[in-house]
């Protein structure tokens, strides 16, 4: 498995040791005779007793996994490490796979106060100043999961970054702009990730999204979310008129999202196919940027997107991840004016290896090539 310099000390060389799902699980069985060593996530095999009593487990390590009883008993016996699921959460901590717009919204029939996210969001809430030991562990847990599935996706895709603030409305000449920024970089190739909230990053998850279709789907899609400008006052309208979207054209490209509960006012977008989201928000905006291993786009935001810029910086500057990688800035009288951090930056850059890696243009549509010229 190929990983980022700063993943690889938490991936190692563990991924052809896990299993994730009852296919693996079958395959791996039949043809070695042997789970010692191996990490089962999350796995229902209540209907694999018969295997789990016949097969060597030892050094196993079986996180979350549903069994029987004399299933659990014996793999203890043999050596193996069983962590059973826990029960009452609303989510799962020990998850194989990444969330999708679908599962995080089920339910959303019901209202959105109802689905998975919101209420993982609001057991967060009753948590998080509890100082309980057992649900920072269980917090750590699942952001380590989010990681690991994360690697297993990215690795070896071109990542590009697309930061921006929330409030951009749907219906917005900008929202349309980032939309289509997303598409030129998905069918350039790129796999677009973004912080997986609403405003621009939805905007650019859907383009992403509409890179199958052309340029005529993606103004109707535009136009049908303005029945819902923004998330607020109705997370339920917002989400639900973006499920029409996908049910309308529901072949969409893949996009990544990778939002936070820290920020559980924000709600995911749908556009995004697969959704990383995280306890820790320090965790996520690392993991986020560090994997954007083509570079990065910031749109005008304000303090979330002013953070990630130098989040960014910073490992450009000391090189820790390794060469530089492309930093493009959009709307110059934003970034020069409002909000400074352009003349920081190339302050920062001067004399460096990534002064050649870091571009201010003035419109969105500059900026797919700004990061090929930047990337070259």
């Amino acid at each position: 498995m190929k990983t980022t310099p700063a993943h690889a000390a938490h991936h190692g060389n563990h991924s052809d040791h896990e299993i994730e799902t009852l296919e693996e699980f079958d395959a791996i069985v039949s043809a070695r005779g042997t789970l010692a060593g191996f990490r089962i996530q999350s796995l229902d095999l209540t209907d694999r007793t018969r295997e789990l009593l016949a097969t060597d487990t030892a050094g196993a390590v079986f996180l979350g996994c549903r069994m029987r009883p004399e299933a659990t008993d014996r793999l203890r016996t043999d050596g193996a490490l069983v962590l059973p699921p826990v029960p009452g959460l609303p989510f799962d901590p020990y998850r194989g796979h990444l969330y999708t717009p679908g599962g995080l919204f089920a339910a959303l029939d019901k209202g959105y106060a109802e689905t998975l996210d919101a209420l993982t969001y609001g057991w967060f809430q009753r948590t998080k100043a509890s100082g309980d030991i057992f649900a920072s562990l269980l917090r750590a847990v699942h952001d380590d999961s989010m990681s690991d599935a994360l690697d297993e996706l990215l690795d070896d895709a071109r990542v590009v970054g697309v930061m921006g603030g929330h409030a951009m409305a749907r219906g917005t000449e900008e929202y349309r702009g980032a939309a289509l920024l997303g598409q030129a970089l998905a069918q350039a190739g790129f796999t677009v990730a973004t912080g997986g909230g609403p405003g621009a990053m939805e905007a650019a998850n859907l383009g992403a999204y509409a890179a199958r279709y052309d340029a005529a789907m993606l103004d109707e899609a535009c136009a049908l979310l303005t029945a819902a400008p923004s998330f607020d006052p109705s997370v339920t309208d917002w989400a639900r008129a973006a499920f029409e979207v996908r049910e309308r054209w529901p072949k969409g490209h893949t996009s990544v999202g990778i939002p936070t509960w820290f920020y559980g006012h924000e709600p995911p977008n749908a556009f995004a196919s697969h959704i990383a989201k995280y306890f820790a928000n320090a965790t996520r905006e690392d993991g986020l940027l560090a994997r954007c291993n083509a570079g990065v786009v910031f749109l005008p935001g304000a303090a979330g997107t002013v953070q990630e810029i130098f989040d960014n910086t910073t490992p450009n500057y000391y090189e820790s991840h390794g060469d530089p990688t492309p930093m493009v800035l959009v709307d110059r009288a934003h970034w020069t004016e409002r909000l400074p951090a352009w003349p920081l930056l190339q302050s920062l850059a001067r004399e460096r290896s990534m002064e050649a890696r870091i571009a201010l243009v003035d419109r969105i549509e500059e900026a797919p090539e700004a990061l090929k010229r930047l990337g070259s």
